[in-house]
């Protein structure tokens, strides 16, 4: 029985933890590579390779443009290498360009107009965005928009809301001006809004009037049992089902309220890193790897729905972290081009190896940071 006990738990942890976590990012790195290397064949730009994940090359094929499509071992990321890129981080080989001839160097990426590498650039980010609209406007198609009626039917003991004034029943028309069509609108800015005082319109017995509440950050956990913090002024939805009204969308207004959702996401994770700084936020709360893997696997108990939803999630999420004006990240490279547009000239090489591999460094070193929290969550020692 123990020698059968291994391949089950190796079978078990393939198909529930490592299959979807692979899943999902393989669909969301693909897409972001996709975006670099779409736009880098319109500018005429030869590229070598195009690879999902890093290290040993599992399956691959050379495309009628010489390029090697390939699926690496490591699922963790992907690239697009161009000529002339030292290597899969896309930093320059100088040496091999000052090497080469006019005609070698014919489709070499750092030979093309600045606007045209950062058009390239910023694709893959874009190309993120894009993937995330295109499935939330599928998913609000098939499934409509469901909104919760915004009536106060709990107001928790000893909350904002109670020290605010909130009583059951009470609805909620506006906060700080902002028209309040749902729960989730409410949602919307207390999750964001800890420690900052919130004015919201209220209408009780045929009566309009204003109460101030200051969200207040709180530690909860959520259907998985995993701790977050989050800004509440402690009031519930009713329960009543008549309160609870499903829309059916068409492609228009869906594909609004993907923009919409991409959007929330946005802001949440400005404001996340915003209240990080100010230590309002716990920085065991980033998430690594091992982090993801575990959120992935734990969505796909809920079926294929929530983990196509959660792709879309991140993919916005990783989106934005490529835009950090970070040297080796994609708003490093475009922060680059910009001085090299309003200098009229690049940077020295040397200049960028040395923002390059402070930028790995602190790349490497968030990483090793999320790692460790994953560790420790898995553990059960954080919290």
């Amino acid at each position: 029985m123990e020698l059968l006990s291994l391949p089950l738990g190796l079978f078990d942890f393939i198909l529930t933890k490592l299959v979807p976590f692979v899943f999902v990012l393989t669909i969301v790195v693909f897409f972001h590579e996709l975006g670099h290397f779409a736009v880098a064949r319109w500018n005429r730009v030869k590229v070598e390779a195009f690879a999902v994940g890093f290290g040993p090359e599992i399956f691959g094929f050379n495309d009628k443009h010489a390029t090697r499509w390939k699926l690496c071992a490591i699922p963790l990321g992907g690239y697009v290498k161009f000529l002339g890129d030292e290597n899969a981080s896309s930093k320059t080989d100088h040496a091999a360009l000052e090497r080469m001839t006019a005609d070698e160097r014919d489709g070499a990426f750092e030979d093309k107009a600045v606007w045209q590498r950062a058009a390239v650039v910023a694709a893959g980010p874009i190309a993120n965005f894009i993937l995330a609209s295109v499935i939330y406007t599928g998913l609000f198609m098939y499934y409509g928009e469901s909104t919760v009626a915004p009536i106060v039917g709990v107001v928790q003991e000893n909350s904002a809301a109670e020290e605010a004034g909130f009583l059951v029943g009470d609805l909620i028309i506006s906060i700080d001006e902002d028209p309040v069509a749902g729960f989730q609108d409410i949602a919307r800015h207390t999750l964001v809004s800890s420690d900052e005082p919130l004015k919201f319109m209220v209408e009780r017995d045929g009566k309009q009037f204003e109460l101030i509440a200051i969200p207040r950050m709180t530690k909860r956990k959520d259907q998985f049992g995993n701790d977050f913090q989050t800004g509440l002024v402690g009031i519930g939805a009713s329960n009543d089902t008549a309160n609870i009204i499903v829309s059916p969308l068409g492609p228009v207004a869906a594909f609004l309220k993907g923009l919409d959702n991409i959007g929330l996401i946005v802001s949440r994770t400005y404001h996340f890193i915003r209240e990080l700084v100010g230590g309002k936020q716990d920085a065991s709360q980033l998430r690594g790897p091992l982090g993801i893997g575990q959120m992935t696997s734990q969505v796909a108990t809920l079926g294929i729905i929530q983990l196509i939803s959660l792709a879309a999630a991140l993919s916005v999420s990783i989106g934005l972290m490529n835009l950090l004006p970070v040297p080796m990240l994609d708003g490093g490279h475009l922060l680059f081009y910009a001085v090299e547009a309003i200098r009229g000239k690049a940077l020295a090489p040397q200049t960028q190896d040395i923002a390059f591999r402070i930028g790995l460094t602190c790349v490497l070193m968030m990483m090793l940071f999320a790692t460790s929290n994953d560790i420790m969550r898995l553990l059960g020692l954080s919290g």
